[in-house]
Parts: structure tokens; sequence; C-alpha cells
């Protein structure tokens, strides 16, 4: 009777339950009865009934870690491991773990629908497997995980057509509040089954992606070799063991995959082979240390592409959705997006040392629209990477990834369930498991389609984690075994014959959360500012590609797709370039002047020129100009221009005659011009104060002084005539004396006639010399001369 009562897809048959509850209410009669008699129990004194669980979820948890192999064939033996967790308050006894199988799962949709809901108690688990294969507990302690293990013959998996079969792994037990047996925990999974290979294998394209952040900056050493400065260390995190671009090369190595590479990526750890800077937090550099881990993960990779079919992105791989969207009008956008894309080729050529393939746009998510794909094929692609849920085929069935959408162009649309499989927190083995085998599930429904051939691609996230990656190499490696698919390189899928069913029609709109995570124009504007200084300064430099070539590079980085919902990063990034680029055309600049003093009719000013950077610079023209040329004039006019040639790290003094007309303070302005005539650099402005000397000023001084001459001449004229009167006095003085009568000497008559008298000039020099100078005396009152005849040996004046 209990045989009979044994349905398909329930886990104890009604009859079994009928008779458990039938017994529990026997023996319990008489408990019930004495409980009755007791005074009612108060809420504080109630039993605690179990934790109410989460819609549809039991008290335990099935966590399904592995699954091997992953799509069985005819004489394997699944192995399905994981554990159990009891999650309720009270003990689980009698607890089991079986196998289920359900039924075939005919459509993509339903195995969807089955992944939203694989632990939920309440949808179907199939056909217990049952006898030997299940797995035993005691007992379950609240809280504690046991670890189950479950080996079962493919055969015995009564497994029937080819197709994907949901396997679930059902816990089942008692506890004291429901002492029966039931499912209390269950964990969903698909299971494959595709034992012979068919002649009309799926051709899957996976694409294996490398790309990073920007880690860059655009800042280089001084020395020759131009030292690269790093923004961080994160890079060499990455590519360390154990590091998630370590995990991509080492996973992807040996997987028949399309490697898609950013050549930023390449040049970054390229650059730390040899010196290099890493900028702390505090704005100072260090010296790098991971020369040779950056040589290793070149080497590894080197090898995983050695016959593999590798894909560039532009450089620094470049959001076309925001460049279309909010940078198509800023001036000069589309040209990094054009400089990104030429120089992506020999990028990777120098560096892996094999020829990609550059003819593939891919925008975030693969989603599109008319404006996006005219950007992407702007730089020379001429096939986009899209996905399924943004060029979206009404079809019963997934067409070939290959269609044209007109225009010469081609989109290549990845499958969209397969692509986003593997997206979410994978750090759980139990939650890799589950992708796996979904992954794998939807590979096989799609080939059993229409039992004909088709090209799939798989293009997941751009940068996947460590768990993400794993997940992906495990699938990758269970297609590759499997009997339904076969590899096949991007470029192959894209030449596939299109499905003349499948939609070609760019959609119009563009999902709203994607566009919330775009650049905004301003960051465009902000670049386009800088490719405008550095168009500017680049022309006075004597080696100009040790500038442009690295503000050109930090360019194409601050267009990248890494930014998505990073926009205080962005900013960040682009201020600090700009900054950079600003520091260095500031090195190059004229030195203050004071005020300059000018006398003469003429003389020359120099102004200098400062140098600071490494490089000399040319090609440059200072102007000075004077603001009153009336006044002041330079070079004969109001302006003059010199050449300006500086070597790097000194100092340039330019000279400019100049004239004066007038007395005064003229305003002089000395400004940088580039030779196409744009200024440079900000001006240095200072005043010039003339004090020249004019033919009217001379000639007011030469008659001042010709004055002060004839006064002086004068006076001493008149000085000369007044000493002569003093001695004209003196000799008049000396005659009247004579007359008078003789003068004794010694008691003894002196005879005037036999003494001689002094000459005429000495009495006048004696005179000259004892007699101080009256300019102002009066008339000299003198006697009239004697009339007497001269005395023997008198001297007479005639």
């Amino acid at each position: 009777m209990a045989e009979a009562a044994d349905f398909r897809g329930t886990s104890a048959s009604p009859a079994r339950r009928w008779l458990r509850r039938t017994g529990a209410l026997l023996t319990g009669a008489p408990l019930l009865a004495g409980l009755l008699q007791l005074p009612a129990a108060t809420p504080a004194d109630a039993a605690v009934p179990e934790s109410p669980q989460a819609a549809g979820k039991g008290s335990v948890s099935v966590a399904v870690d592995s699954l091997s192999p992953s799509a069985p064939s005819e004489g394997d033996t699944v192995t399905v491991s994981g554990t159990v967790t009891n999650n309720g308050r009270q003990t689980v006894t009698g607890a089991h773990v079986d196998l289920q199988v359900g039924p075939p799962l005919d459509t993509r949709s339903a195995i969807d629908t089955l992944a939203k809901k694989s632990d939920d108690l309440q949808g179907p688990t199939g056909e217990k497997v049952g006898g030997k294969y299940t797995e035993k507990f005691s007992a379950l302690t609240p809280g504690v995980a046991e670890p189950f293990s479950i080996s079962v013959p493919a055969d015995k998996l009564d497994l029937g057509r080819d197709g994907v079969y949901q396997l679930a792994v059902a816990l089942s037990g008692e506890t004291a509040a429901q002492p029966w047996d039931k499912v209390l925990g269950v964990q969903r999974t698909f299971l494959p089954w595709q034992p012979e290979e068919t002649d009309t294998k799926t051709k899957t394209t996976f694409l294996w992606p490398l790309v990073s952040s920007a880690h860059m900056a655009a800042e280089t050493g001084s020395n020759e070799q131009q030292t690269p400065v790093f923004r961080d260390d994160e890079l060499a995190d990455e590519i360390a063991p154990g590091g998630r671009l370590d995990q991509m090369v080492s996973l992807g190595k040996g997987l028949d995959v399309t490697w898609v590479i950013d050549p930023d990526l390449l040049a970054s750890v390229d650059a730390m082979t040899g010196s290099y800077e890493v900028r702390g937090a505090d704005g100072t550099t260090t010296p790098g240390k991971n020369q040779e881990v950056a040589k290793h993960w070149l080497a590894e990779l080197q090898q995983a592409v050695t016959g593999e079919e590798v894909t560039a992105l532009p450089f620094g791989d470049p959001d076309l959705a925001s460049l279309a969207h909010n940078g198509t009008s800023v001036t000069g956008s589309l040209n990094h997006l054009k400089e990104a894309t030429d120089v992506a080729d020999d990028t990777v050529e120098t560096i892996l040392h094999v020829k990609p393939s550059t003819d593939f746009a891919w925008p975030v998510d693969g989603a599109v629209d008319p404006s996006i794909v005219k950007v992407a094929t702007s730089a020379g692609a001429d096939k986009v990477l899209t996905r399924g849920d943004s060029l979206q085929d009404n079809l019963s069935y997934t067409p070939s990834a290959a269609r044209p959408i007109g225009g010469g162009t081609t989109a290549v649309v990845a499958d969209s369930r397969m692509s986003t499989a593997f997206q979410g927190d994978l750090t759980k083995a139990s939650a890799s498991t589950l992708a796996v085998q979904r992954f794998l599930a939807q590979s096989l429904t799609l080939g059993l389609q229409t039992g004909k051939q088709r090209s799939v691609v798989v293009a997941p996230q751009r940068m996947p984690s460590v768990s993400q990656a794993q997940a992906m190499a495990e699938a990758v490696g269970a297609l590759q075994v499997g009997t339904w698919s076969e590899p096949q390189d991007l470029t192959a899928a894209a030449k596939a014959k299109p499905d003349p069913s499948a939609n070609t029609k760019v959609p119009s709109a563009y999902p709203p959360a994607l566009r919330k995570q775009e650049l905004q124009r301003a960051a465009f504007e902000q670049i386009a500012r800088t490719q405008a200084k550095l168009d500017k300064f680049k022309v006075i430099l004597t080696r100009q590609a040790r500038v442009v070539t690295p503000f050109g590079r930090a360019m194409n980085r601050e267009m990248s797709t890494s930014w998505r919902g990073r926009g205080v990063a962005a900013a960040g990034y682009r201020y600090g370039i700009e900054s950079y680029l600003n520091g260095l055309i500031d090195g190059v600049k004229l030195i203050q002047k004071t005020e300059t003093k000018l006398s003469g009719r003429s003389a020359t000013i120099p102004v200098t020129v400062q140098n600071n950077l490494v490089q000399g610079v040319d090609h440059l023209e200072l102007r000075l100009t004077s603001k009153n040329p009336t006044r002041l004039k330079i070079g004969g006019d109001a302006y003059e221009e010199q050449p300006v040639t500086v070597n790097g790290g000194h100092a340039q003094s330019v000279k400019f005659t100049t004239s004066a007309n007038a007395n005064g303070r003229a305003e002089v302005v000395a400004q940088l011009y580039t030779q196409d005539g744009q200024r440079y650099g900000d001006p240095v402005t200072f005043d010039v104060r003339v004090t020249e000397v004019t033919p009217t000023v001379m000639l007011v001084i030469g008659g001042g002084v010709l004055l002060l001459v004839l006064a002086g001449f004068r006076m001493y004229t008149h000085r000369k005539r007044a000493a002569a009167r003093g001695a004209a006095e003196d000799e008049t003085t000396e005659a009247d004396d004579q007359v008078d009568g003789p003068q004794e000497r010694d008691g003894a008559p002196q005879n005037p006639d036999t003494t001689g008298t002094r000459p005429k000039e000495e009495t006048e020099a004696g005179a000259r010399a004892d007699t101080p100078e009256q300019p102002s005396d009066p008339a000299p009152d003198t006697a009239a001369e004697s009339a007497d005849p001269s005395g023997p040996g008198e001297r007479v004046d005639r």
C-alpha cells in the first residue's frame, strides 16, 4: 500500500505521512489530556516556534560545491559534493542527502527560471535515485555545516534523450516540532547530457579579456630614459602570483579562446620591467621593485597567446558610448579615438610578437545605438561587438552571431545568457559550480534548438575577478571536451554566414542604467583643453616626443571604460594630468621686472627668459611693447620682436633698443609668442621712468652756465680794479710823508735826496699783499702827484 502511494516528485507518500500523523496523535492523546488540566501558559512560558525562513527556503541550506564531470557521458561516474548546514533552532534527526533527477529542460528560458528558484522547496525536485546513493546523518546540530559526497554511475541516473536535466540535491529529516521525514533544504543544478557527438556542433567563440584600469600618469623622470611614474602599485598586485591578471593568464593558457587585450595594459607592464617610480599618497615617489614580476607575467602571456587569436582594443579601452553621447560635440574627441586605434597594433606586436586584429569595437556591455555604431566605426573598425539583450531577436531559437547592420559594418552579437553567466559573487564554491553548470546547460540547449550548426560568441565582463575567471576557465574547459561544441576564433565568427531571419536593426534606445555611468561632456571638454595646451606647448620643444607621447597616452586613458561608476576618481586623474602639463608650461617663462630707469636719448632694456625644462626650447618670439610710444619707442616703433632659444635649465636675456622723446613713466609689456602667433605664458608688465635731457633743456642749461661765467668774470675784473685803487692810495700817502719834512733815523736826519725810493711795482705789490680787497670801497682820497723833478736814483714811470 505504501509503494502504491509513492508518487514521482514527492519526498514521502501520503499514506506514510497519514500513518505517522495518526500515530503521533494517538501517542500524544494522554499528554494532551494532562495539558488541558494545567493552567494556560503565559506568552513567556509558551513554546518558541521555529524561526520563519525566507519565502520558499528550508531550514537547512544545501550547497553543491562541485559536480564532476560537469557534462558526463556514458560510463562516467557523477560525483556531487558539498555541505549541508542547519540554519534552524532545532536539531534535525534522521537526516539524509539524496540526488533527484527531474525531466529535461527543453527551453533556455526554463533554465533561467529554474536558476532563479534553485533553492525553493515548493518547486519540483524530480525522481529520487535512492538506494545506496544517499548519505545519512544521525543529527544535524544548529549552525553546524556537515560535508557530503555522493558518487553515482551515470547509467543509474536514468537519463534518457539528449538534453539538460535538473539535478536536485535534497536534505530530508525530522525535527522535534515536525517529527516526520520531510525535505528541509534543496539545491538544484543542471546536468547536461549528450553522450554522443553530433555532426552539427555549435561553433563557440569565447573572449578572454585582459583589461585593467589606468595606472600610469603622464609624468616621467627627467633622465634620458624618461623613468615612468605610476599612480599606485595596484598593477603589481594584479600581475603578482595569485593576482587577478596572473590568474587570467594562467587559466587562459591552453584554452581555445580569443584574447582581447588593452594595449595600455601591455605598455604599463612593459614599463615596469625597467626602472620606474610609484607615487605614494603623500605625493612623493619611491622606486618600483616589481621588475621581475612584470618580466615573468609578460613571458607567461607571450607563451599563452602563441598560436591563438589576439584582438587589440584601442589604447586605453576608450568608452565608445560616452564618446558617442557626450564627446562628439567637443572638438578633437574623435581624434583621440583614432590615435588610440593607430597605436594599438604596434604596441601589441612589439611586446607580444603577435599580429593582432584591430577590426573590432567593443562598447560597454555590448549595448549599442546608432550613434555608438557611428563612433565605433569612425576609427577604422568595421565590426562591432554587441550583445543579444541589446540587438534583440524575436525568434524561437538563437541565430548565429554575425549579421550586417548597414554601411559595411558587421554586428557580432554575443549571447547574453552565456555572456552574463559569470557575473556576481562567485567566491563560494557553490555559486561557482552553479554558474558553470548553468553556462553548459545554456550552450547545449542552444545547440539542440534547430539541429543546424550556428556560431555563438561569448563576451564576459571586461575585468573578471579571480573567482569569476576560475569559473570561466572551468566552463570553457568542459565545453572543449564536450560533444556538442567546438571552438572558433572571433574573426571566423564575424565572417560566418548570417541568418536571414536575424534582426539587423540597431536599437535607438540606450539602457538608462548604463547612461548614468557615462563620462559627461565636462570630461571631454577638459581633455580638449589639455590637448590645446599640449599643442601650443609642443611647438617650442626641441624634443617633442618626450612630452607628446606620454601625454597623448594619458589622454587616451582619460577616456577609458574603467572610469564607469568612478566619476570622482576619473576627475582626479584628469585634473592631475592637466596640472602636470601646466607645470611644464610654466617652466618656460619671463622673469618679473621692477621699474627701470632710463636716462639719455637711447638705451637698452634686457628681458630674461627662464627655461626650467630638461630640454631646450626654440621657435619662440619675445615681443616688447611700449604702451606710450610717443614717450618711449622700442626698436623705433611701438614694439619689437626677437627670436628666443634657451637651453634646458638655463636663462637667456634678450636686449631691446629704446629711444625716449619725453620725460616721465611709460608702461612696457613683455610677452612670449609661438611662431604661429599664439601667446605663450603670462605677460610681464613693468614701468620705465624716462629722465632724458632734450635740446631745449640743453639751451636753458647752456644759457645758465654762460650767465654764471659772465658773472664770475665781472666779479673778477671788479676785484682787480679795486686792488689797483688800493695800491694807488698807498703811493699817495708815501708822497705826502716826504713833503712834510725829513725823518730821523736813529737820531740822524735823513736826506730824501740821497735815500732811494721803492719802485712803483713793488709798492703796488706790497699794497696788494698787505691791503685787503675792498670792492665796495668809495673813490680813493688821493693827493695830486708832486711836480718836482725826481731825485737821483729814482725810477720814473713813463
